[in-house]
């Protein structure tokens, strides 16, 4: 299988940035696309919605189907995954995609901060999971994607934002138990983590921490999404990819191309050795 022609993936938080370009890049294949995220209204300081995002995925090819959803509000999800059945008739692909940042030590958390990133991240990735497992059972080839880092117990990843390694690693502990958990469904679970930082809303809300020109765009990562989810689904489980080598485990050497300033020194994401 090297296509998603056909296939329905949920995205969470694709409204923009990674979330928007896998979706891009499914759509292109004629893939259904659901758009699930909160961003219903136009922001001034967060560029797209989920309007502006299906009708990208459309004309890029795709079906498109934008619906509201908040991925900390249980009853939005169950709502969000029925809108998806009865429009597509079921779910291929589950991406879970959405996230929350901030950097920061412990005395500079506010509570509401960790809040939101662990229900955002672990319980959302788990709850949205939990949601799609029975339509996922049913599909030919089915696959759930978390944009998660590899576990680490290095302190060095801990100390400076303890708060939010412990919410994006929850997504990782869910690649683990549940890669094993569903191996016999067939159900294909994975993470995937740039190598380098992505030029995306997230990070230009960092301000002048990170300058765009030493990152890559959002496509390298659908582009390795892309592959990993045409992979096999019992024949691919439980790996933590980085977007560098899966795409030259697919024959894609020149990865200057996604350079947002090719020939600029790019930076390292976090948790990557």
């Amino acid at each position: 299988m090297s296509t998603l022609r056909g296939k329905t993936l949920l995205i969470t938080g694709a409204s923009r940035g990674i979330g928007l370009a896998i979706a891009l890049r499914a759509a292109r294949e004629g893939a259904n696309v659901v758009i699930a995220a909160k961003s219903v209204v136009a922001n001034p300081k967060l560029p797209g919605t989920i309007r502006s995002a299906a009708a990208a995925v459309e004309a890029a090819g795709g079906q498109a189907l934008a619906v509201p959803m908040d991925v900390r509000d249980s009853d939005a999800i169950d709502m969000a995954v029925a809108a998806a059945v009865a429009r597509f008739g079921g779910i291929d692909i589950l991406v879970n995609n959405a996230s929350a940042i901030w950097l920061a030590g412990t005395a500079a958390t506010p509570v509401k901060r960790f809040d939101l990133m662990h229900q955002v991240c672990t319980r959302g990735t788990f709850l949205m999971t939990r949601a799609c497992l029975p339509h996922l059972r049913r599909a030919a080839n089915p696959h759930v994607l978390m944009l998660a880092p590899p576990p680490t117990l290095d302190p060095r990843w801990f100390k400076n934002h303890t708060a939010y390694t412990i919410a994006k690693l929850g997504m990782s502990m869910c690649v683990l138990g549940m890669s094993a958990e569903f191996a016999e469904l067939g159900i294909a679970v994975n993470a995937l983590w740039p190598r380098t930082v992505i030029a995306t809303a997230a990070v230009a809300m960092l301000g002048d921490a990170v300058k765009p020109e030493h990152c890559r765009k959002p496509e390298i990562v659908a582009d390795a999404a892309h592959w990993m989810l045409t992979r096999p689904a019992r024949d691919y489980s439980g790996h933590f990819a980085i977007d560098e080598e899966v795409l030259r485990a697919a024959g894609i050497s020149d990865l200057e191309r996604y350079a947002v300033l090719p020939g600029a020194a790019l930076l390292p994401d976090l948790f990557l050795d």
